[in-house]
C-alpha cells in the first residue's frame, strides 16, 4: 500500500470544524494512512483522535502547532512525535489557553467599540472545550453579515493593524522548540513562506530555529506551487533540516485544502517521518 502522509491539520480542539474523530475519518477517506493532529497549543483533542484511529486503521502522530515568537513576530512551530503529558508542554498550553482567553476577551470589546455585539458568547460557544482563537472571530463575523470570507474579517478586523487587532505575548522560540523536544517531538517550521520574509531574515530565522534543536521543516502544504515548493526543499538542503508535508486542512468549506490532497515531498529531500519513532 502507497504511503500518504498529512502532518498539520485541525480539529474542533481549536480552530478546525470537525471533532478530531471526525477528522481522522475523513483522512482515511481521503487516503492518508499517517496522519498529524497538530492542533493550535493544545492537545486536548489527541484521546479522541487516536482511539478512532485505532478503530479504522491509520497511523495517527501525536502533535501540537505553538505559537511562537522571534524578533517581535510570531512563528507557528510544529510538535511531531510528542509526549502530551510532558510536563512542561502540558503547563505551557494550560498556560497558552488562558493567554487565548485573555486575548479573545480584548477582541470582542474591541468589537463591542464598533458597534458589534455579541462575540465573545458566540466564540465560547462555538469553540466548546476547544482553544479560541482568531478564526472563530472570522466564522462570528461572517455568521453576522459583517464580512463575506474568513479572509475578509482578518483584511477589515482581525489582522495586525486593524481596528479588532490585539497583540500577543507568545514564548520565545527558543523556549517552545524546547518544549517540543522535551517532550521526545520533533520541532518543525510551520508554513515557512507565509511570514513573508525576505530572504536573508528568513535564514536567520532558520539559523536560530535550527541551534534551538528544530529539525524539520514544511516543505510541501496546500496550495503550494512548484516554484514555492522548491525555494522551501532549498531552505531544507541549505539548513540540513528534514521536510514535512501538511495540508493545513481546518474545514471542508476551503476546496483548495483537503486532508491528503498534497504535492510529493522532493526525493532529495530527507522526510521527517524518517525522525519519528
Amino acid at each position: 500500500m502507497t504511503e500518504l502522509y498529512d502532518l498539520h491539520c485541525h480539529s474542533r480542539a481549536s480552530d478546525g470544524a470537525l471533532s478530531p474523530a471526525e477528522l481522522v475519518q475523513r483522512a482515511q477517506l481521503h487516503g492518508v494512512t499517517t496522519l498529524a493532529l497538530t492542533d493550535h497549543d493544545t492537545t486536548a483533542g489527541l484521546p479522541e483522535a487516536q482511539l478512532s484511529a485505532t478503530e479504522i486503521g491509520i497511523k495517527l502522530i501525536p502533535g501540537i502547532e505553538l505559537s511562537s515568537n522571534w524578533q517581535n513576530m510570531c512563528f507557528h512551530i510544529v510538535g511531531l512525535g510528542i509526549d502530551p503529558t510532558y510536563t512542561p508542554l502540558a503547563e505551557a498550553t494550560f498556560a497558552l489557553q488562558n493567554t487565548r482567553m485573555e486575548r479573545a476577551e480584548k477582541i470582542a470589546a474591541k468589537l463591542e467599540n464598533r458597534g458589534i455585539a455579541g462575540s465573545l458568547a458566540a466564540v465560547t460557544k462555538a469553540a466548546g472545550d476547544g482553544m479560541v482563537t482568531r478564526t472563530h472571530f472570522s466564522d462570528f463575523l461572517m455568521s453576522q453579515n459583517h464580512v463575506s470570507t474568513q479572509q475578509e474579517a482578518f483584511d477589515r478586523y482581525l489582522a495586525k493593524g486593524k481596528i479588532a487587532y490585539v497583540p500577543t505575548s507568545w514564548a520565545e522560540l527558543e523556549l517552545v522548540v524546547g518544549w517540543i523536544t522535551g517532550a521526545g517531538g520533533v520541532a518543525v517550521l510551520a508554513h515557512p513562506l507565509r511570514y513573508k520574509l525576505k530572504g536573508n531574515a528568513l535564514k536567520r530565522l532558520l539559523n536560530v530555529f535550527k541551534d534551538a534543536g528544530g529539525q524539520g521543516i514544511e516543505v510541501v502544504t496546500s496550495r503550494m506551487n512548484t516554484d514555492e515548493i522548491r525555494q522551501t526543499a532549498g531552505y531544507a538542503t541549505r539548513f540540513d533540516l528534514a521536510g514535512s508535508v501538511g495540508s493545513d486542512f481546518h474545514h471542508a468549506d476551503n476546496p483548495w485544502v483537503e486532508l491528503g490532497r498534497l504535492a510529493p515531498l522532493p526525493e532529495n529531500i530527507k522526510p521527517i517521518w524518517e525522525l519519528l519513532n
